[in-house]
């Protein structure tokens, strides 16, 4: 279901009215300005080439040090593709507000500044090698969709196929797509986004539970300090003390429901809370 947040940083920046504005909208603005002003120096003579001073070229940056390409390319949108741009704004609008309402603003930003310089930063490394250049922003956001996916895996949109395998689907046709041109570095941006888009929700605890990765964080989690308790004077009360335990360790979590209601908990706060209703099911049984 759409409309769930999480974080309590989730707020407007600023209102229109009645209509709130949020982080996505105003970076669907920024880059609908940039776009609007690449059509106007391309059709003035002798300004088209101004474009190139702001995309990503790996040459340039270790040669001339021109640093400020790490993060402009994004926004360099040629008259050529305003057809995909239109979708493509479209898409971070739609997709884009939904992941800035579950994480927050703060986290969101943090999303979109990762998917930005992480990219630019590997093909800065990759260019000792071969030379690379990157103009506008597509696979940053289908990075953003990434995210959703990883947020909201079984809803159904086109066709009424789950979010998890649009993204699957898009990701392999992108990725052949480019494999036929062999457009390596744009595969590198690529996979870069999709990967860093994933990894950053589940960090962030709201991605889907996987085994895999919660083995890889338990591996590096820091272990916990044991402590020896009495033992219980009978069996009764050994029981009562575990079920004790499980009522504190989600009495927290239930304050939080009766106050904020069961959409504020967390996604981890959820899994917690599922976790022990099922032991105390099992207890009871």
């Amino acid at each position: 279901m759409f409309g769930v947040t999480t974080s309590d940083d989730y707020r407007p920046v600023a209102w229109m009215g009645r209509y709130p504005v949020d982080v996505t909208t105003m970076l669907v603005g920024v880059h609908v300005v940039c776009a609007v002003l690449a059509c106007i120096v391309t059709a003035i003579p002798g300004l088209a080439g101004t474009l190139n001073y702001f995309v990503f070229d790996s040459a340039r940056i270790w040669n001339g040090l021109q640093l400020w390409r790490l993060g402009t390319y994004a926004f360099v949108h040629f008259p050529s593709s305003l057809l995909w741009f239109a979708i493509e704004m479209y898409l971070l609008f739609v997709f884009g507000r939904e992941v800035e309402r579950f994480l927050g603003r703060r986290a969101y930003i943090a999303l979109y500044v990762t998917l930005l310089l992480t990219p630019a930063v590997l093909l800065t490394i990759w260019g000792l090698l071969e030379r690379s250049l990157i103009a506008g922003s597509p696979a940053l956001h289908f990075g953003i969709f990434v995210a959703f996916a990883s947020i909201y895996p079984r809803v159904e949109l086109l066709l009424r196929i789950q979010a998890k395998w649009v993204a699957v689907i898009l990701a392999a046709v992108y990725t052949l797509q480019l494999l036929a041109y062999h457009a390596w570095s744009d595969l590198v941006v690529v996979w870069t986004s999709i990967g860093v888009a994933f990894l950053f929700v589940e960090l962030n605890g709201a991605g889907p539970e996987l085994a895999w990765w919660n083995a890889v964080k338990a591996r590096f989690a820091s272990r916990p300090k044991y402590h020896v308790l009495p033992k219980p004077r009978a069996h009764t009360g050994g029981v009562r003390l575990e079920s004790d335990d499980v009522y504190a360790s989600i009495d927290p979590i239930l304050d939080k429901i009766s106050k904020s209601g069961i959409g504020s908990l967390t996604a981890s706060e959820r899994r917690q809370l599922n976790r022990e209703r099922e032991r105390l099911l099992k207890k009871s049984e």
